[in-house]
């Protein structure tokens, strides 16, 4: 019987790093070099504090702007780390998939997986682990599945 290659998707709104496992005692390698970064500048870089105005008769109250820019910017960052995992899923570079992020942008990255994708999801975990260096990380994985 051939091992299930699983991987781990350790992100959140703005960061994010791959490993992958390739069965039970075989611990974690990385599965992309690189961690994955978004350059997402604070929203009071983006718009202004003071809200606007309209101008004309009896229109002179300020106006809160409708998009928050900074959640748009990690809803974005979800996407593009759910485009790479479909694209693996794809290629069949893993058979099964462990998602680790806060809730926020673990609804956001769920929301972009294709069906192939979350199928291969056998693990959701809510947490903020992209703090852990990669030998910590078994450790709190550990706690949840067996690596």
């Amino acid at each position: 019987m051939k091992a299930q290659k699983m991987w781990i998707l350790v992100a959140d709104g703005a960061r994010a790093r791959i490993f992958s496992n390739d069965g039970p005692g075989k611990g974690l390698k990385r599965a992309a070099t690189d961690d994955f970064v978004a350059e997402i500048p604070p929203t009071r870089e983006v718009i202004s504090d003071r809200p606007g105005s309209k101008s004309g008769p009896g229109t002179g109250h300020g106006y809160a702007p409708r998009n928050d820019w900074h959640k748009y910017e990690k809803r974005r960052f979800a996407g593009s780390m759910a485009k790479i995992l479909n694209e693996a899923a794809h290629r069949n570079d893993f058979d099964r998939l462990v998602l680790v992020a806060p809730p926020e942008p673990l609804g956001a990255l769920r929301a972009k997986l294709t069906p192939t994708a979350r199928g291969r999801v056998v693990q959701e975990i809510g947490k903020d682990l992209t703090g852990l260096s990669e030998h910590e990380l078994p450790t709190q994985l550990g706690r949840h599945f067996i690596l």
